[in-house]
This record gives C-alpha cells, sequence and structure tokens, in this order.
C-alpha cells in the first residue's frame, strides 16, 4: 500500500520545540509524517535555526526552507496598506515559496494540504480541488485588536486595522476549507460565533505536553542561589504579552509581595529578553535568565510558577509544562483560559494586581500543596499528544466539504 503524499505550510520553522507556536507545529509534523510522506515549506527568521535544517529533512519527504528578514517583512507588509489587505499577508508572501508550492504538488499530486497559522493559507487559496486544513491555533486577529485597546495612536490604529482586516481573511479562509482547527474549545467556539460556521467545519485541536520530558520525578539540578521562595515566568522575552505581563507583575504585585516577604525574588526566564525586559534586573528582588539551555530546573525548583498575562489567546504552554512539573501555577484569566483544568482544584486564577498578591500570599503561607499532583494528573490525562493530533488524520480522511457562500 502507497503511502499518500501530504503538503504542511508552516509560517515559522517548527524546530527547535522551545517556544509556543514551535511546540505545536513540531508535534504536528512529526505526527502527519507517521501516516504521510510529507513535503514542508517553512520560513525562517532567525539564522540560529538553519542549523535545525537536517533535522527536519530527516522527517521529511521534501522540504522548501526560506529565509524571512523581519525588518525586511516589515517593509514589505506596507504594501497592505495600498492593497487594503492585512500587513502580515504581504509579510509572509513570497513568490519563491509560491512557485515551490505549485511545482511540489503537480510533481507529486498532492491532494492534501494543511497549512499552520492563517497567513500561509495564501499559498493555496486557488486550489480548491485540494483537501485543505487550516490550523488557526488561535484566533490571530483577536490579539491584534486587545494590542489595538493597550496601545497609544498611531499603534492603536494600525493594530486596530490588523485586527480587521486579518479577521476578514480569516473568515475567508474558513469559508473556503475543509475544516479549520483551533487550540481549545473556547477559541474554537469563539470563532464560531464569530463567523457563523458550524461545529463540523470549525473545531479544536488540544497541544499536547510532553509528560515524560516534563516529569516531576526527573533529578534536576537547583539553579537557585536564593535564600527565600521563587516565583518564576517562563516564555520568549521578545513577545509583547509576555514583556507586558512581566512588567505589570514587577510595577504592581512584587512590591507589595515583598513587604510581606523580603526574600522572596522574581525569576523571569525566557530566550531574546528585550532592553524593557533587562531594565526590569534593576528592581530589587527581579532575576532575568536570558535564554537558558533546559527550562525544567527553573520550573521544578521554583516556589510558584507565575503567568500574568493581561493579552493572550489559546493555549499557554508555559502554564501546562509547570503543571506537567507538577507545580502550582498562580495564573491570570487570560493565562488560564482555554486550558481544560478547575480552579481551586488545579491551579489558582487571579484576576488582578490585588488578587494576584493575596493568592501568592497564600499559597506562600501553605507549602505543600496537593494542588500540583493534581496538575500532573490532569496534564496525564487530558494531554497526550497522540490522542489530540489524531483528529487531524480524521478530518483528513472525511469527505470534502463544500465551500461556503
Amino acid at each position: 500500500m502507497s503511502v499518500e503524499n501530504l503538503l504542511m505550510l508552516v509560517h515559522r520553522i517548527p524546530f527547535p520545540p522551545n517556544k509556543g507556536d514551535k511546540v505545536r507545529s513540531f508535534h504536528i509534523l512529526q505526527h502527519l509524517t507517521q501516516k504521510y510522506r510529507v513535503s514542508m515549506g517553512a520560513f525562517v527568521d532567525d539564522p540560529a535555526d538553519w542549523q535545525y535544517q537536517t533535522k527536519l529533512q530527516a522527517l521529511c519527504a521534501d522540504m522548501h526552507l526560506e529565509s524571512l528578514s523581519p525588518k525586511w517583512g516589515k517593509l514589505r507588509s506596507l504594501s497592505g496598506l495600498l492593497s487594503g489587505e492585512a500587513l502580515s499577508l504581504p509579510y509572509y508572501r513570497s513568490a519563491s515559496m509560491q512557485q515551490w508550492v505549485d511545482q511540489i504538488i503537480a510533481r507529486q499530486g498532492i491532494s492534501k494540504v494543511l497549512i499552520y497559522s492563517s497567513q500561509m493559507a495564501q499559498y493555496v487559496l486557488g486550489k480548491p480541488q485540494m483537501t485543505r486544513i487550516a490550523d488557526f491555533v488561535d484566533i490571530d486577529s483577536d490579539k491584534w485588536l486587545q494590542y489595538g485597546q493597550s496601545k497609544p495612536w498611531p499603534l492603536s490604529w494600525v493594530y486596530a486595522r490588523e485586527g480587521n482586516k486579518l479577521r476578514q481573511f480569516e473568515m475567508d479562509v474558513a469559508r473556503r476549507f475543509d475544516a479549520t482547527t483551533f487550540v481549545s474549545g473556547t477559541e474554537a467556539a469563539d470563532f464560531r460565533k464569530l463567523s457563523g460556521i458550524g461545529d463540523d467545519r470549525v473545531m479544536h485541536v488540544n497541544n499536547g505536553v510532553n509528560t515524560d520530558y516534563f516529569d516531576p520525578e526527573l533529578v534536576l539540578p537547583d539553579p537557585y542561589q536564593a535564600a527565600g521562595p521563587v516565583l518564576v515566568f517562563t516564555g520568549a522575552m521578545d513577545y509583547w504579552p509576555n514583556i507586558d505581563a512581566v512588567e505589570w507583575f514587577v510595577q504592581q504585585i512584587l512590591p507589595k509581595l515583598r513587604m510581606h516577604v523580603p526574600a522572596l525574588q522574581f525569576y523571569i526566564a525566557g530566550a531574546r529578553p528585550t532592553e524593557a525586559v533587562l531594565a526590569l534586573a534593576r528592581q530589587p528582588g527581579v532575576v532575568v535568565t536570558g535564554g537558558v539551555p533546559d527550562i525544567r530546573p527553573y520550573i521544578r525548583h521554583a516556589t510558584l510558577a507565575v503567568a500574568p498575562l493581561r493579552i493572550a489567546r489559546g493555549v499557554q504552554n508555559k502554564v501546562l509544562e509547570a503543571m506537567a512539573l507538577g507545580k502550582l501555577v498562580v495564573a491570570s484569566p487570560q493565562a488560564a483560559e482555554g486550558i481544560e483544568a478547575e480552579p481551586g482544584r488545579h491551579l489558582l486564577v487571579a484576576a488582578d494586581a490585588a488578587a494576584f498578591v493575596d493568592t501568592i500570599l497564600a499559597a506562600l503561607a501553605e507549602p505543600g500543596s496537593p494542588m500540583g499532583s493534581a496538575a500532573r494528573a490532569q496534564m496525564l490525562q487530558c494531554y497526550g499528544w497522540d490522542a489530540s493530533l489524531a483528529r487531524f488524520d480524521r478530518l483528513f480522511a472525511m469527505p470534502r466539504s463544500a465551500p461556503l457562500a
């Protein structure tokens, strides 16, 4: 029996799986290669990631990686102001990528495609003969609209425009593709409400977490030299929602915590910290690590993990990973949204600065909470990758859907 060909298009090279979008895209790729001969096209926006080309070639039947300079991409995106489209579409538009897509489809007779991130749909919009699945992950347009509400003019106008234009594109893709998936039931339900498209075409595929890798029983070295309790925040520190989260935490929450617990330290562990993040290390009790070779020790040996995000969509991998390591997490409602977990049983949720202070102080006063163990059990039960990603197998096996008007 011959193995069927499939095309996967990704907006960012899916390796190494060290940040949210790459974790999901890598596991999807790895899963699809178990059933298909996968040809993959992706952009490389970090020159350091070219070293992983060989690792991905071992998985793919064919592959096209293309450099994407963020600087030139932003300049190219300005053409969207003239064309009236979302700026992120020309940002990810490439004639050479389109040529490779057209050639690989024709050469291999590919009839199935999965696009990861809505912007990659532009490469197969004109190919209605294919079975097309779009993994939007989250409602990207909503993040831009949230940015627009929190930034001063003229950025507020630019972000609001991007949110509205991208939403139009998301709706168009969802109506023309056979199915559109999101990272959580909450995201899928929100999009169904916005678009009017039913649950036969808009659904969710949970993120997973590698519970063997994030295992609290593993012996991991303690990276902390702190005498007092440690709170940790993990994530890519050039991502604006993460930057906003740690700035807010340091300015509005940490000083009040340290009034009660003077030895308390707040570690910000994540790659590519911006100048604004690095400047936080000048505040009492704040440590900015930058990139670390292994994030697990920082989570495992912290007293608590915190996720004070004020802008978020989808499911936060940082929360899943901490829970898998059996760590008690204090999260904002935005960071907890979409996670199959019960507040007060599997994690703690705090809605504002005062609630964060009260919740953290209460947790510090009662060490040894069984909530971390309950969190680990919940991850084992609900967030296995293979069980989640099997939904893509079923979607590609279903009869074609007619485009919606």
